[in-house]
């Protein structure tokens, strides 16, 4: 899956309406919903609010709004323009101000999936890594030895009282290697609890 960083905003016109597209990362669809009612203060005079958000590991939350556009014209072509990408953790709304001149249906769909597309790839996409957040608990002894082990990953914390406790943050994908190597080269004596798993994109490592 990917998703975008931040917000991007991009505007065209087509046949004289004018489409604002606003795109941008969210974690909830709590945050989608406040992100959709602050545009709709922001532009109180649109026309159109046609919006969707798809939130989730796997994409699993979606929904989207025509907004008073006709029927699947609107909101499931810019749907559809997400879920192509492969986005998740993003919400959009694309406000139009009506020029006075109809597009059609086929032509709503294009003008709809055009703004969508452009904005998306004015910004571009990441990919999303999910990371596996865990504590390894071990004696003074070991802990050069431990943090050799470490030293391509992120230890977030370091806690020092009858034994030593690192909290560090992997890709989900090499957790269970690395906790091998670990337990290996400790004889066992290292004692690893998993705290968290967690998406995030690569541009936040």
């Amino acid at each position: 899956m990917y998703t975008i960083e931040g917000e991007v905003i991009n505007k065209i016109e087509i046949t004289k309406s004018l489409f604002i597209t606003y795109i941008k990362h969210v974690e909830t669809v709590q945050e989608a919903k406040e992100y959709l009612e602050m545009l709709r203060i922001k532009h109180p005079d649109a026309t159109h609010h046609v919006s969707g958000y798809i939130i989730g590991k796997t994409g699993e939350n979606g929904h989207y709004s025509d907004d008073g556009e006709p029927s699947g014209t609107a909101g499931m072509p810019i749907f559809d323009v997400l879920r192509k990408n492969e986005l998740t953790n993003i919400v959009i709304d694309v406000v139009r101000y009506f020029g006075g001149i109809k597009l059609g249906a086929g032509g709503l769909v294009r003008a709809y999936s055009k703004s969508a597309s452009e904005a998306i790839k004015l910004k571009g996409i990441v990919p999303i890594i999910e990371y596996t957040t865990f504590e390894v608990s071990f004696d003074y002894s070991l802990l050069k030895l431990i943090e050799r082990n470490l030293s391509n990953y992120e230890i977030l914390e370091r806690k020092f009282s009858d034994n030593v406790t690192l909290i560090c943050k992997v890709p989900s994908i090499e957790f269970l290697t690395l906790s091998s190597i670990i337990k290996n080269t400790t004889s066992n004596l290292a004692k690893i609890k998993v705290l968290q798993d967690s998406l995030l994109s690569n541009q936040d490592e």
